[in-house]
């Protein structure tokens, strides 16, 4: 026997129970970034900073004064080419095109990029509700 209403058939009647998904119920998983970068990259991202501000070619160069010239060049070029790292000119294949552009960290990758330079920084995952010891 079915009660109808207004509208039809009341929910409470219904034969067939509608199921909520229980995804929504889930906890959080940690996703782990699938960024691998090299100590010549991290080097270049770290002296740009994650902030996603803009850094002068000239001082970026100024403050790389670990890596040789084409390493750099290279290292900075992948950079770009994965856009990871956004310029303002387009063609940068010398030092001297790098002192004239200016350079920042894309924002739309920072946060990967940042568990990729700082691995141990990563969030840990919760572990929900501890029981009290009485």
């Amino acid at each position: 026997m079915t009660r109808h209403t207004a509208h039809g058939i009341r929910p409470s009647d219904r034969k067939f129970p509608i199921r909520h998904s229980t995804s929504s119920r889930t906890q959080p998983q940690l996703v782990v970034s699938e960024i691998k970068l090299n100590g010549g990259e991290i080097t270049i991202l770290k002296t740009l900073g994650l902030s996603g501000a803009t850094m002068a070619g000239a001082q970026l160069v100024d403050r790389m004064e670990g890596l040789e010239g084409t390493e750099f060049l290279e290292t900075l070029a992948g950079l770009i080419a994965l856009d990871y790292v956004v310029a303002n000119k387009v063609n940068i294949r010398t030092m001297g095109a790098v002192k004239a552009a200016s350079f920042r960290v894309n924002a739309a990758v920072t946060r990967d990029l940042r568990d990729a330079v700082y691995p141990s920084r990563q969030a840990k995952p919760e572990t929900g509700r501890r029981r009290r010891r009485s």
